[in-house]
């Protein structure tokens, strides 16, 4: 990724294809943006399996994927970060909570099929902006089975592709106010 240091990850290869037979460009900032105007999709630059590639939206992903759900939303002009965010928890978390309470676990797949349905819609308007190929598999098919590493694809490809306009990660800083004493008045 740009500016995260000097790793390079290796280039994407889809299924069905050998080393040969993909062309390989160098990984180049001085390239122009990276949008093809060709006709012909183009690749993801990582793969569905490559969140060990960027740690840091690996971990937010896994830890908290409503927040970086709601990143991806924003910078596809689909809502604000708290309302995609809001609408990610509810869908993935809470009902999620629900159906495996309720049905002793045997339900714990539903809500998979809500949330997919929802963010597939923000994959497919991705895809369309940069023209990519649907890899690995259909939009849906993808985030109802890897959801969690079909969102830090989306981010890791927002972030690759969009140049400075990047959504950040990184969180505010908040520093803790002077350490204060009480004093008694004395008394004169």
């Amino acid at each position: 990724m740009k500016g995260q240091g000097s790793y390079v990850p290796p280039p994407y290869i889809p299924l069905g294809q050998s080393d040969s037979e993909v062309e390989i460009v160098p990984h180049d900032s001085d390239l122009p943006d990276h949008r093809h105007t060709s006709d012909s999709p183009s690749q993801w630059s990582s793969g569905i399996c490559a969140c060990c590639d960027d740690m840091q939206s690996c971990c937010i992903g896994f830890f908290c994927p409503c927040f970086l759900f709601a990143k991806n939303a924003e910078f596809l002009g689909s809502g604000t970060l708290a309302g995609s965010c809001m609408t990610h928890l509810i869908f993935w978390a809470l009902v999620n909570t629900v159906c495996c309470l309720l049905s002793d676990g045997t339900l714990l797949g539903l809500p998979g099929c809500f949330v997919a349905c929802y963010a597939c819609g923000y994959r497919r308007a991705l895809r369309s902006k940069y023209n990519l190929q649907e890899a690995p598999c259909g939009d849906f098919t993808t985030h109802f089975f890897c959801h969690l590493c079909a969102i830090c694809q989306e981010y890791r490809e927002i972030r690759e592709r969009s140049g400075p306009e990047t959504p950040d990660l990184r969180l505010s800083v908040v520093t803790a106010p002077p350490v204060q004493t009480m004093e008694t008045a004395s008394k004169e």
